[in-house]
C-alpha cells in the first residue's frame, strides 16, 4: 500500500519524527498520485495499528508509540511482501490462535473494555467495509497486547500489516459482515470469560471462516475482471 511504504520512509529517513504532523491531506494525495479516499483507508488502517493518530481539526501525527510501533515494526514489512497470501493466513492461524489462548488468561478489565468497544463498532459498521475493517485490526491488536508478550505482539503486527494490504482489496466484495462480527464477538466472550481453551476454538473457528469468505471475495474480483475484458473484447 503506497500510504504505508511512504509514511514508512519518512520515519525510517528521520524526515518525521514522534508526535510531528503529516502533510495536509489533499498535498499528501497529490504527491502519491492517489485518491483521497485511498490515502484516507491507509491513514486509517495505520491509526489502527497506532502508527499514526488523527486529531479531529489539527490534522494526522506520527505517535508517540512504544517500541513495537515505531519504524521498525514498518520496515518489515518489505521483507513480508514476498509470501503469498496462504502462507500468510496460515502462519497467522498458528500464531493467533494461541495469542488469543493467552489474552484469555491474562487480559485486564482495560483489555475487555477494549475489545467490547471494537466489537460494538464492528456491528455499527457492517454497510461499512473499510470502516469495518479499521475496528477489526484494531480489535485484533488489541488481543496482541492482551496476551501480555511484546515479542508475539510485534510478529502480530507485522503479519496483520500485510494482510489489511490484501484485504482491503477485497473487503468491498463481502457479503456478511454480520457474520464476521458475530464470530468476533464469540472471541470476546471467550476471553472476558477467561477460558483459554473457548478463546483459541473460537478465533480458529474465525480465522478459518475468514479464510474460505476471502477466497469467495477473490473469485467475485476475478469473475468481475473476466466479464469485464469479455465486454471489451
Amino acid at each position: 500500500m503506497q500510504v504505508v511504504e511512504h509514511v514508512r520512509s519518512l520515519i525510517a529517513s528521520g524526515e518525521v519524527k514522534p508526535g510531528d504532523r503529516l502533510p495536509p491531506e489533499r498535498e499528501l494525495a497529490r504527491k502519491l498520485k492517489i485518491s483521497r479516499s485511498s490515502l484516507r483507508a491507509g491513514i486509517g488502517f495505520l491509526s489502527a495499528m497506532g502508527v499514526l493518530k488523527s486529531r479531529h481539526g489539527a490534522g494526522t501525527f506520527v505517535s508517540s508509540g512504544p517500541p513495537a510501533l515505531d519504524s521498525s515494526s514498518l520496515s518489515v514489512l518489505g521483507v513480508l511482501h514476498g509470501f503469498l497470501p496462504w502462507q500468510m493466513f496460515e502462519a497467522r492461524l498458528v500464531l493467533e490462535s494461541s495469542i488469543a489462548a493467552l489474552a484469555a488468561e491474562r487480559a485486564t478489565d482495560e483489555h475487555v473494555a477494549e475489545l467490547a468497544e471494537e466489537v460494538a463498532e464492528m456491528y455499527a459498521a457492517i454497510t461499512d467495509p473499510q470502516e469495518y475493517l479499521i475496528h477489526d485490526v484494531r480489535f485484533h491488536r488489541t488481543i496482541a497486547r492482551a496476551a501480555g508478550n511484546p515479542i508475539l505482539a510485534a510478529l502480530m503486527e507485522t503479519i496483520t500489516a500485510n494482510l489489511y494490504e490484501y484485504r482491503s482489496k477485497t473487503v468491498q466484495n463481502a457479503k456478511d459482515l454480520k457474520e464476521s462480527a458475530e464470530m468476533h464477538r464469540e472471541v470476546f466472550r471467550a476471553i472476558r470469560s477467561h477460558n483459554p481453551n473457548h478463546a483459541r476454538e473460537a478465533m480458529e473457528k474465525h480465522l478459518n471462516l475468514a479464510r474460505t469468505a476471502q477466497a469467495a471475495e477473490i473469485e467475485q474480483i476475478s469473475q468481475s475482471a473476466d466479464a469485464v475484458e469479455t465486454v471489451t473484447d
